[in-house]
């Protein structure tokens, strides 16, 4: 087995239980796909086919605004799932542009895979529901943020919880992430690095 495959075996088993020829049904449905840094994986008004497990790499999900400004609304990194699962299920064009911020390999199911795969094996319906849960669940939490927290506040948030990928991003990208200009992280990321301790 793949360390790719590996990985999302590995992710999948964390919520339900699977037989070695479950894993290999699953592992069969699932499409390989390798996306160059600054490539499009999806871009606006396109009809999203697959979900994407990210097996290596990173990947930024974002809007453009009538200005044509970037609204990122999340980095995608190793063991991360994305998409637009609103496109995705009701066969709609999506909003969304998925870019490679580095070299990516990903696992994608398709969404006739997608069916196929609760009809061979049915326990994948909790692990999806549970996915999406979470996926729901983050994306409240990140719009409460959106108001009740300042730039900063938001920005040490993300700083916290994903050092990892703070460090595999740009400021301009962070800075689309957060909501602000890049001259503001800018300002912003100076005035939290010269606090001892930042």
């Amino acid at each position: 087995m793949e360390d790719s495959q590996k990985l999302i075996i590995e992710n999948v088993s964390r919520f339900i239980d699977l037989t070695e020829l479950e894993k290999q049904q699953y592992l069969s449905l699932l499409t390989n796909i390798h996306v160059k840094k600054k490539d499009f994986l999806m871009q606006a008004g396109e009809i999203a086919k697959y979900e994407y497990f990210i097996a290596k790499g990173c990947l930024k999900v974002y809007t453009l605004d009538l200005e044509g400004v970037p609204h990122i609304s999340m980095f995608a990194v190793e063991d991360f799932w994305t998409g637009d699962i609103a496109s995705f299920m009701a066969k709609e064009p999506s909003n969304y542009f998925i870019r490679a911020i580095e070299d990516t390999e990903i696992l994608a199911i398709s969404r006739t895979n997608f069916d196929l795969l609760f009809k061979e094996i049915p326990k994948f319906e909790r692990f999806y529901r549970i996915l999406y849960q979470r996926s729901l669940i983050s994306y409240i939490k990140r719009s409460n943020q959106g108001i009740s927290l300042t730039a900063e506040e938001r920005y040490l948030y993300f700083k916290k919880k994903y050092p990892h990928i703070v460090r595999r991003i740009s400021q301009k990208d962070l800075a689309g992430y957060i909501g602000i200009t890049p001259e503001f992280m800018s300002m912003l990321v100076s005035k939290v690095n010269r606090r001892p301790n930042s």
